[in-house]
């Protein structure tokens, strides 16, 4: 085992002089911590029930006012999900995974409801009420992603799914109303290609308190940070840039948005957020 998977999982997150508070070492907050995205999937099936259970998981989430307004869409069919990898940067895990799942905010359901009690429904065309679908979806896939791990399974949010928006709803017949926010893989992680835990910022960062205030030692501690997750995707062999320039160019230009800057267009034609 890599030295670095035989650190507690705090250094793992935040760096080997990061003080852990006591509460970490509490079984689900540890489960937490060691929270990884996996891009290698074993060629192993999953459990019968296992998409109920998480889905079970997912419904238990809070959502805004009782609306649950999402759905979920579960793809196993190889070939579509050839397709939609295609659609999402050619990603080879949502193909190596057994289990592809997209996370819609869905509005249609209630529409159809509203139908048949003879109403009409002004709200869902708001940009709130896309937000609360949207929020609804991640709230409920992070809870599913949750139940997966402690089944022993990987998963990896796909956010590139919305870079052929219009593609992606064609694809999976998603009729108006009906937004696909991201894809999730489930699997069983490839031991022989095992993830890490990537370091996030640090809390005196990411943390404040009553109001936004700035840190004068902020600059200094995004310099550290730089140099930490440099280190990090060396020792996973890869030559990312440090933390700093790699979203400075992520935001940068609009080129990097990789046909997600139409999206406004594809949701207008799925008469959301017209408002």
């Amino acid at each position: 085992m890599p030295e670095a998977h035989r650190q507690p999982r705090w250094q793992q997150r935040y760096g080997d002089a990061a003080t852990a508070p006591p509460q970490s070492d509490n079984a689900l907050i540890e489960q937490l911590l060691g929270h990884r995205s996996v891009r290698a999937y074993l060629d192993q099936p999953l459990p019968e029930g296992t998409l109920e259970t998480l889905l079970g998981a997912a419904q238990s989430a809070a959502t805004s006012s009782n609306l649950q307004a999402w759905s979920l869409l579960a793809v196993e069919d190889r070939p579509r999900k050839e397709r939609l990898a295609a659609l999402a940067n050619n990603q080879a895990h949502i193909v190596q995974a057994p289990l592809f799942l997209v996370w819609l905010a869905d509005f249609a359901r209630v529409a159809r409801q509203a139908e048949r009690h003879d109403r009409e429904l002004h709200a869902v065309e708001y940009l709130d009420s896309l937000l609360v679908g949207g929020l609804d979806a991640a709230l409920a896939a992070q809870n599913a992603v949750l139940a997966a791990e402690a089944l022993g399974l990987g998963t990896v949010y796909i956010g590139a799914l919305r870079n052929n928006l219009q593609a992606v709803i064609d694809e999976l017949q998603l009729p108006p109303l009906v937004f696909p926010v991201f894809g999730l893989c489930v699997g069983y992680p490839d031991p022989t290609l095992p993830a890490a835990i990537k370091p996030r910022l640090p809390q005196s960062v990411v943390l404040h308190r009553e109001t936004y205030r700035l840190d004068e030692q902020e600059p200094r501690q995004l310099d550290d940070y730089d140099r930490q997750v440099e280190a990090f995707y060396r020792a996973q062999g890869l030559e990312n840039p440090a933390w700093s320039r790699q979203v400075i160019e992520r935001l940068a230009s609009v080129d990097s948005l990789h046909g997600r800057e139409r999206i406004a267009q594809v949701l207008h034609r799925q008469r959301l957020a017209l408002s």
